[in-house]
């Protein structure tokens, strides 16, 4: 195992900057998502750590050893892909032991490794089968399973679980955090997917636009966003985000929404008097008000699931989320009323977008 060290990395593709000065520290037997939208730079970056890209300039280190210039074979990964990277004639067992085959490793070494890593990811039984006799999942099982039998200093996951149907990749994304409980090993994960990187993440790594946005653990991201893209990005449904002006009169602080009406806002929350703000609150802090209680929205869709009640509403011309525990029986145009939780909403500089609250 090792730690990971990337320190002030750009990379440009011809004239596009694409990652524009990235620090990030991952520490030895750590899991680290990197999440974004596409385009953002995340797998190019994973693609610097294999050195399968070249850096531009900065230093990526692991296990403090700085790997600018090292080969992919050299740097001890193990790299697993969204496609799966199988070879269609090779049987499963060839399939995991080729790296260790190429490396001329000794044949009862490499039965091993080939029989302990197949035992860890239940493919024992599959050993002698070929790649088109596998369902999707055990193929992604089989890819993980060559990277396991190089016992690597750290693993890289390249959006592994994209290409299988909704019900596998949450089974998928439980075995892969049960690996890595078990394994210890190093590992950066890349997914576009918020959702996996809160459940499965040591540390969270948000980019936009090649740029770290935010990096900590999934709950410090969730309450305490420093600006808005990282509220709307992690969460889901997401936070929802109502323009207004802040008001300090009185000695309680209200925000005045530009949709009608007003809100109140924790006391410690910064911004001046008149300040233009965006005001977030996620839809669990949502709860039904009485008459001239807070926010009325009329109600667009209803969405029940089961656990809980999504309610997707409008106010004015803006949009409202609402999660609730109990089922309720709304209708398409009625008017509910919303009432924030006010421990639990954020404020956001309207030009800037930070958060006047982290």
């Amino acid at each position: 195992m090792a730690s990971v060290q990337i320190r002030n990395v750009h990379k440009h593709f011809g004239g596009t900057h694409v990652i524009k000065g990235v620090d990030v520290e991952i520490a030895d037997g750590e899991f680290t998502v990197l999440v974004g939208p596409s385009g953002c730079g995340k797998s190019t970056l994973l693609r610097m750590i294999a050195g399968l890209e070249e850096i531009t300039s900065g230093e990526i280190a692991i296990g403090g050893k700085v790997v600018n210039n090292m080969p992919p074979k050299e740097r001890d990964i193990a790299m697993v892909f969204q496609n799966y990277a199988l070879y269609p004639h090779m049987k499963v067992r060839d399939n995991m032991a080729f790296s260790m085959l190429l490396a001329k490793r000794p044949r009862a070494e490499i039965d091993e490794r080939v029989a302990k890593a197949a035992a860890i990811l239940g493919l024992a039984e599959l050993l002698d089968r070929y790649p088109r006799q596998l369902s999707g999942g055990q193929r992604q099982r089989v890819a993980m399973g060559r990277a396991i039998v190089r016992d690597p200093q750290v693993f890289l996951f390249d959006e592994p679980l994209s290409n299988l149907d909704a019900k596998l990749r949450v089974a998928m994304r439980t075995e892969l955090k049960e690996l890595h409980l078990r394994l210890k090993t190093t590992s950066v994960y890349v997914t576009h997917d918020q959702i996996e990187a809160m459940t499965m993440a040591d540390q969270i790594v948000v980019m936009r636009d090649g740029l770290v946005e935010q990096r900590g653990r999934a709950l410090e991201l969730y309450d305490r966003p420093v600006n808005l893209f990282v509220a709307g990005f992690i969460g889901s449904p997401s936070m929802n985000f109502l323009r207004g002006t802040l008001r300090r009169g009185n000695g309680s602080p209200r925000v005045e929404l530009e949709a009608g009406g007003s809100v109140p806002v924790p006391r410690d929350a910064k911004g001046e008097d008149g300040q233009p703000i965006v005001f977030g609150t996620r839809p669990e802090h949502l709860a039904l008000g009485r008459e001239g209680e807070g926010i009325a929205a009329s109600v667009a869709v209803v969405e029940p699931t089961g656990a809980d009640t999504q309610v997707f509403a409008k106010f004015g011309a803006e949009e409202l989320a609402a999660v609730f525990r109990e089922r309720h029986d709304f209708r398409p145009g009625e008017v509910i009323r919303l009432v924030p939780d006010a421990e639990h909403t954020h404020l956001f500089d309207a030009q800037t977008g930070k958060s006047l609250r982290s």
